[in-house]
């Protein structure tokens, strides 16, 4: 029988384990520092598991790229993090970002698994997808435990099956308006909480930047989280529904370096980019047309923003390139 592992890697093959590679470079950077600040003890295992997860990743995906004669990624090393700088976070805070970046792997796997088709490609991410799914499950149940976990609304159940018979349904911008969904509560929930835990993270991040540029750029996301969230629970509130909570009392004073500036400006265009995701998907599930139009009207200005911190990554020479096709004009012409 023929050894399946000797087919070349596609393009969806390459992308998604180099994007992987960098990423899991970032989480054991992370790691590492939060790890040494931690004190709760409840939540230093969950650490330890992420890092021992990114780790094993690293180690899985540097046998596949050695295997194929592909170039590992730089990523991010032990001279993007002072693991001995002061304690930015609470442990409450920390534990909240890593069920969020559960949330991220999970939705990466699972797109991952959709476009690979090499046996042992797809066997690392159903993997990521399993560890994923374990670091939600730790965070969650940690978090309700401790009285941390904020719910999304509750709604009342329907006292029975009905269906739309008029178009006032999709209506939004003009006269009364029909109640919120609950899908559309969900969306607005989880962008809500979403912005503000981006809020708290961008805030922190921009206290122990070096550049200025950089800390400029950090404090127009902040701005921009700010918009966002009291756009989106205004949604809310009209409707006598309750808001997730802030998260900037979950930062200290420190200002000492913890990260590079380069780590950092990378892990905000992570969350931009998931933003982004999360937008598109409220926008196609929400019937209402004010709350389409609001989603549609802000992921262009998180657009531009995700670009001008690109530009800035190019400007500083830290952007590694991925994978690219053949450019066969060049080719021909050199």
């Amino acid at each position: 029988m023929n050894d399946k592992t000797q087919i070349r890697l596609t393009a969806a093959e390459m992308s998604t384990l180099w994007t992987q590679y960098i990423n899991d470079t970032l989480s054991c950077c992370v790691g590492k520092y939060f790890l040494e600040k931690v004190e709760d003890d409840e939540v230093r295992p969950i650490i330890t598991f992420t890092l021992n997860v990114a780790n094993r990743n690293l180690s899985t995906m540097k046998d596949l790229f050695n295997k194929e004669d592909f170039p590992i990624p730089l990523g991010f090393t032990e001279q993007d993090v002072n693991p001995k700088a002061p304690r930015l976070f609470s442990d409450t805070f920390v534990l909240m970002y890593l069920r969020q970046m559960s949330i991220l792997a999970m939705a990466a796997s699972s797109a991952a698994l959709g476009v690979v088709t090499r046996k042992d490609v797809v066997d690392f991410h159903k993997s990521v997808l399993t560890a994923g799914v374990k670091l939600q499950d730790l965070t969650r149940d940690l978090m309700l435990k401790q009285g941390t976990y904020v719910r999304p609304p509750f709604l009342p159940i329907p006292d029975k099956v009905d269906f739309v018979e008029k178009q006032q349904f999709l209506t939004g911008f003009f006269g009364p308006k029909r109640a919120l969904t609950s899908t559309e509560v969900t969306h607005l929930f989880l962008n809500i909480q979403t912005n503000s835990i981006g809020k708290a993270l961008i805030t922190g991040l921009a206290q122990v930047a070096e550049r200025e540029d950089i800390k400029q750029y950090l404090l127009r996301g902040k701005q921009l989280s700010t918009k966002h969230v009291k756009i989106f629970g205004n949604f809310l509130i009209k409707e006598d529904l309750p808001a997730p909570m802030s998260w900037e009392t979950a930062i200290t004073d420190c200002t000492a370096k913890v990260f590079s500036d380069k780590l950092i400006l990378f892990h905000v265009l992570g969350m931009i980019a998931a933003g982004v995701g999360n937008y598109g998907m409220a926008m196609a599930a929400s019937p209402r047309r004010d709350i389409a139009a609001q989603y549609a009207s802000l992921i262009p200005e998180i657009s531009f923003y995700a670009e001008d911190g690109a530009n800035l990554m190019i400007k500083h020479g830290w952007m590694e390139e991925p994978p690219q096709a053949e450019d066969r004009d060049k080719l021909i012409t050199e």
